[in-house]
């Protein structure tokens, strides 16, 4: 069969969801293409609460738009058509948003144009309320490999509350860090439509997603499948922070990590799928060099975490160490622990001293954003970088690696007056951080 070209679509069609024995199906097209067709599979699902059907059908609406985004992206068609129940004003809002702010980057990259591209369609009335469904207390906390999920365990751990580490997809390094954790565990499975990757080979539009928005989506099903009133992920407020700005308007690798990605989807899931589910970044407050000093003081992950991008690709060869030390978020992740880690340890974590390698400085300078914008990756904020830098500059086992020399005596000077590490490690920000964590994260 020949595949049409996506790109030259009139439409993207929502076409069906459903639901059968613990497997989600997702169904999209472009015209009258062939269909795409997405699976997400939830272990040992148990049978459905009947008090919680109407919830569990708005949550397979909300996950179907969601993840649609995925696929709406290869074609980037003008109309977008939904042959299952339309999205009323305020989820229509909601969806425009994210699709036009959660594929910035992609649009940037690709040179488009999305402003009034993306219209959802709206229902004539509005959604019945949300009700409350008497959830089990314990939280789902979604983990990734990396430092800052295994700070939010942690901070469960030691506040007594009950918690599930779950993540989507196959990665023997997650389960690893998830067992580790000595929590229950929760794997879901997401089966990506190949139809997808034959227009992908074809030359179709493609590039990054909030992959968060739909994981977000995922574990709201999940939530209401298995009985947890809560879902804690663990973004900073540095994830809220524009990689750079193109035709006035912020571009935000993070953007589905970002506050207002979160502020509006909790509220559209207390109004429209359960007054009683909620949905938070327990690490909101926080810089990303106050996550690194939390996690520095906890050693039992050190042979198992990891935040290497290349060891989370769905497709191509993943490297045989936890730590390749040339991606972004390598080189991110070594700067902002050195501070807080002695460096015997922190070398043994990644095996090299990534600072005294001179052919590393480009990425570096990104990070300080010294002749360019900070990487199109999940890293802190240029000011923290820079404190970072500025910080080990004092410290007499890192002043002389090359890059904190170099850092020190050719690019402060010309950069702006970096803060302190201690103003960067105080709690500040709007959050939805739950009362029974508030005051060991600093707050009031």
């Amino acid at each position: 069969m020949t595949l049409p070209d996506p790109r030259q679509a009139q439409c993207f069609r929502f076409v069906r969801r459903g639901y059968v024995d613990g497997v989600v199906e997702l169904v999209y097209a472009f015209d009258d293409g062939p269909e795409l067709i997405e699976t997400i599979t939830f272990p040992d699902a148990p049978v459905l609460a009947p008090e919680r059907a109407a919830a569990f059908a708005a949550a397979l609406d909300l996950l179907h738009f969601i993840a649609g985004v995925s696929y709406y992206k290869a074609g980037v068609p003008a109309s977008i058509v939904v042959e299952t129940r339309r999205p009323d004003a305020t989820l229509a809002a909601f969806l425009d948003e994210l699709y036009l702010h959660g594929l910035g980057e992609f649009a940037w990259q690709n040179g488009l144009d999305l402003d009034g591209r993306i219209r959802f369609p709206i229902a004539e009335s509005a959604a019945a309320p949300a009700p409350a469904l008497g959830l089990p207390r314990r939280t789902l906390v979604p983990i990734g490999g990396g430092k800052d999920s295994l700070v939010s365990i942690e901070l469960l751990k030691a506040a007594g509350e009950p918690a599930t580490t779950v993540w989507v997809g196959n990665s023997p390094l997650i389960e690893a860090c998830a067992a580790r954790t000595g929590l229950p565990t929760l794997n879901i499975a997401r089966s990506i439509s190949p139809v997808l990757f034959d227009y992908n080979r074809l030359g179709a539009w493609n590039g990054h997603i909030p992959v968060t928005a739909i994981n977000s989506a995922i574990l709201v099903v999940a939530a209401l499948l298995y009985g947890f009133d809560a879902i804690a992920f663990s973004n900073e407020r540095s994830a809220s922070s524009a990689t750079l700005e193109a035709g006035g308007r912020e571009v935000n690798h993070q953007w589905s990590k970002g506050w207002r990605f979160e502020d509006g989807f909790r509220a559209l899931l207390h109004a429209q799928v359960a007054r009683d589910l909620d949905y938070c970044s327990l690490l909101r407050p926080w810089s990303e060099l106050a996550v690194a000093a939390r996690f520095a003081r906890e050693t039992r992950y050190d042979d198992v975490f990891s935040s290497c991008n290349r060891n989370f690709r769905i497709l191509g060869p993943k490297p045989a160490d936890r730590w390749c030390g040339q991606c972004p978020k390598c080189h991110f992740v070594f700067l902002a622990l050195a501070p807080f880690m002695p460096k015997p340890r922190l070398l043994a974590i990644f095996g090299r001293n990534l600072l005294d390698d001179e052919a590393l400085a480009p990425g570096f300078d990104a990070l300080v954003e010294y002749r360019d914008h900070k990487p199109f990756e999940c890293v802190g904020e240029g000011q923290e970088s820079r404190a970072a830098f500025g910080a080990l500059a004092r410290l007499a086992e890192w002043r002389e690696d090359v890059l904190v020399e170099r850092y020190a005596r050719e690019i402060a000077p010309q950069l702006a007056e970096a803060p302190t590490l201690d103003a960067l490690l105080e709690a500040q920000g709007p959050h939805h951080v739950p009362s029974a964590l508030r005051a060991v994260l600093g707050l009031a």
